[in-house]
C-alpha cells in the first residue's frame, strides 16, 4: 500500500510536460501545475499565435498568465522526495522509435496506453485518466495504440470515415455518402464489418477444412516417401548384385579375349620368327658363297679358275617370301573394331534401358532425367539467352551484340577483376546453368566451346578450357573437332560446320556437343556427375557469337 502511495504522489507531482518532479513549480488559472520552464518554453512556442492555453486541459488566456512560484507546492515536492519518490518514470516508460508515442505527452513522450477511435489520438496511461472518468468520454472506443490513426481520417473531408461504399469498395465519411459517393450502395462501417466478418468465419471454416485436408494428404505423402525409400533401397541392392554379376561376365570375357589374343600372339610370332631363321641361314649362306666367289674372282689361274667356277656358281634354292605381308600395327585391329562395336552396342543398351528405368520411376510422380531431345526443335525447347561476362573475358577480347559476341582483339581497356582471365584468350558467362539448357555458337576460325566451374583458374596452362578437371572443352579448328578434359584429348569426327550446339542436363551428367546445319549430327557425349553450377565458357583465336534461337 505504501509503494502504491508513493506512485501516486509521483503521478500527482509531476510535470505532464517534461513528466518529471516539479521544478520551481507555478499553478495556472486553471490549477494545473507546471515546472516554470516547461510552461514558459511551452507558451513562447504560442507566442506568435497570441494563444496561450493549458496544456492539459486545453483552457485559453486571452492574455499570457503571470507565472508565480508556488512555495508550498515547492516545500511539499522536497519533503516527498526524502520519502523515496523516484525522480522520473523508468526509461522502458518512454516511447522508442518503434512505439506509439502519447499524442498529449510535451518533451519526452511516454509509451501510449490506448487509442481512442473517436479523439483519433493516442494516450498515455496518465492521459487517458479523463476517459475513464468524464461521461461523455467513457463512451469513446479504445484500443491498442495504432500508429494509423490518421488513416481513418478522410482526407476531403477531415472527418473520421465510419462508412463504407460498396459499389467502390472503400471507406468514406458521411459527407463523401452526400458527394462524390451520392447514389452509391453505401452502408455504416460497423454494418460492412458484420458482413465481412461472416465471409471471414466461412473462410475460416474453408481454411480449416482445407488444412485438415492437407495434413491427411501430408500423412499419404510421408507413407509414399517411406515406401519409396524401402522400394528404391530394395532395387539398389539387387541392381548393384545385377550390375556386379554383369561386371564378372565382362570380366571373364576380357580374359577370354586376352587369352586368345596371347594365343595367337604366340603362334604368330612363332611362325614369324621361323620364317625369320631361315632367312637368317640364307643370308650366312649367301654370304659364305659371295666370300668364295670374290676369292675365285682373284684366282690369277685360269685354268683353276675355270675348274672350281661351276660348282661354286650354283646356288642353293631360295627361301619364297613373296607371301610375307607386312602390316605395322595392325594385326589385331580386327579384334579391337570387335571389342569396340560389342561397347557401343552395349552402351547403347545401357542408355535405352536407362531412359526406361527413369520412365518407370516417373510413374510415382518422382522427378528423374528425361529422355534427351533427338530433333532440333526438341532442343529448342530448353533453349536459353546466355550473355557474356566482361569481368571474365580477357584483355586480348573485344565483347559486343549485347555481350553474345566476342572477337580476338588488340589489348582492351578492362579494368582489373579478380575473375578475368589472364593466361588464355577465353571468358565465361555471366548466367550459372543448372537443369536442362541448350544454346548454339556460331564461329569464324578457331574456337573452343566450353562448359566450367566458376572456381577455375584464371592464369596460367592450368585455366585453358579441358585442360583441368574443372571444364569440358570441344575444340574446332577447320574441319576437325577435339575433345579435352583434364589434359586428356579425344579425337571427334563429325561434318563440317560452322555453328555448334550444346546440350546440359546439369542434374543427369549429361554433356553433348552437336554438328548444326540442316541436321544436328552429336559429335561427342559427357555423361559425369557435375558438383557445382556450369557457365558456359569460349575461348576465341577469331570470332564467335551465342545465337538467340527460337
Amino acid at each position: 500500500m505504501a509503494q502504491k502511495s508513493v506512485q501516486l504522489d509521483r503521478e500527482t507531482f509531476s510535470c505532464s510536460i517534461c513528466l518529471d518532479l516539479l521544478k520551481n513549480p507555478v499553478a495556472l488559472p486553471c490549477g494545473h501545475s507546471y515546472c516554470m520552464n516547461c510552461i514558459k518554453s511551452f507558451w513562447d512556442e504560442e507566442e506568435k499565435k497570441k494563444i496561450y492555453s493549458c496544456p492539459q486541459c486545453r483552457q485559453t488566456f486571452t492574455a499570457r498568465p503571470v507565472l508565480v512560484k508556488n512555495t508550498m507546492l515547492a516545500d511539499l515536492v522536497e519533503e516527498l522526495k526524502k520519502t523515496g519518490l523516484q525522480a522520473a518514470p523508468a526509461d522502458h516508460c518512454y516511447a522508442g522509435p518503434e512505439d506509439v508515442a502519447c499524442d498529449v505527452c510535451t518533451g519526452r513522450k511516454m509509451k501510449a496506453f490506448k487509442s481512442c477511435f473517436v479523439c483519433l489520438v493516442s494516450y498515455c496511461e496518465k492521459h487517458l485518466q479523463p476517459h475513464y472518468v468524464a461521461a461523455q468520454l467513457k463512451k469513446h472506443k479504445l484500443v491498442e495504440p495504432s500508429k494509423k490513426l490518421q488513416e481513418k481520417i478522410c482526407s476531403r473531408h477531415d472527418e473520421v470515415m465510419k462508412m463504407f461504399c460498396r459499389t467502390d469498395q472503400q471507406s468514406i465519411c458521411y459527407l463523401c455518402s452526400v458527394d462524390e459517393h451520392k447514389g452509391h450502395d453505401t452502408v455504416s462501417a460497423a454494418a460492412e464489418r458484420t458482413e465481412r466478418q461472416r465471409e471471414l468465419e466461412v473462410s475460416r471454416q474453408n481454411i480449416q477444412q482445407r488444412i485438415q485436408d492437407r495434413e491427411k494428404d501430408v500423412k499419404l505423402l510421408q507413407q509414399e516417401v517411406e515406401a519409396i525409400n524401402q522400394s528404391a533401397d530394395q532395387t539398389v541392392e539387387h541392381s548393384e548384385k545385377i550390375f556386379t554379376e554383369l561386371i564378372h561376365l565382362i570380366q571373364k570375357r576380357s580374359s577370354d579375349v586376352k587369352q586368345q589374343i596371347r594365343s595367337q600372339q604366340e603362334t604368330e610370332v612363332s611362325r614369324v620368327k621361323e620364317l625369320q631363321e631361315k632367312l637368317e641361314q640364307e643370308i650366312t649362306e649367301l654370304k659364305r658363297k659371295d666370300a668364295e666367289l670374290k676369292q675365285l674372282s682373284h684366282t690369277e689361274d685360269h685354268i683353276q679358275f675355270l675348274h672350281n667356277y661351276p660348282s661354286l656358281s650354283a646356288l642353293s634354292e631360295s627361301t619364297d617370301s613373296s607371301s610375307i605381308n607386312i602390316r605395322p600395327l595392325s594385326y589385331f585391329e580386327d579384334v579391337t573394331a570387335a571389342v569396340s562395336e560389342v561397347r557401343d552396342k552395349l552402351q547403347d543398351i545401357l542408355r535405352e534401358e536407362r531412359t526406361n528405368i527413369s520412365l518407370t520411376v516417373t510413374e510415382v510422380d518422382v522427378s528423374l532425367s528425361q529422355p534427351e531431345p533427338k530433333t532440333r526443335a526438341e532442343f529448342l525447347k530448353y533453349s536459353c539467352e546466355i550473355t557474356l561476362d566482361p569481368n571474365t573475358a580477357n584483355t586480348q577480347l573485344l565483347l559486343s551484340e549485347g555481350n553474345r559476341k566476342v572477337t580476338f582483339m588488340k589489348q582492351q581497356s578492362y579494368s582489373d577483376h579478380p575473375d578475368r582471365f589472364t593466361g588464355s584468350y577465353q571468358v565465361l558467362s555471366r548466367e550459372s546453368l543448372t537443369g536442362r539448357c541448350y544454346w548454339e555458337v556460331e564461329r569464324k576460325g578457331r574456337v573452343i566451346v566450353a562448359v566450367a566451374y566458376k572456381n577455375i583458374s584464371r592464369e596460367g596452362d592450368e585455366s585453358e578450357f579441358g585442360w583441368n578437371d574443372k571444364s569440358w572443352s570441344l575444340d574446332c579448328y577447320n574441319n576437325s573437332f577435339t575433345f579435352w578434359y583434364n589434359n586428356i584429348e579425344t579425337r571427334v569426327s563429325g561434318p563440317r560446320s560452322s555453328r555448334v550446339g550444346v546440350y546440359l542436363d546439369h542434374r543427369a551428367g549429361i554433356l553433348s556437343f552437336y554438328s548444326v546445319s540442316e541436321t544436328m549430327t552429336l559429335l561427342h557425349r559427357v555423361q559425369t556427375t557435375f558438383t557445382q553450377p556450369l557457365y558456359a565458357g569460349l575461348l576465341v583465336g577469331a570470332t564467335a557469337e551465342l545465337i538467340k534461337v527460337k
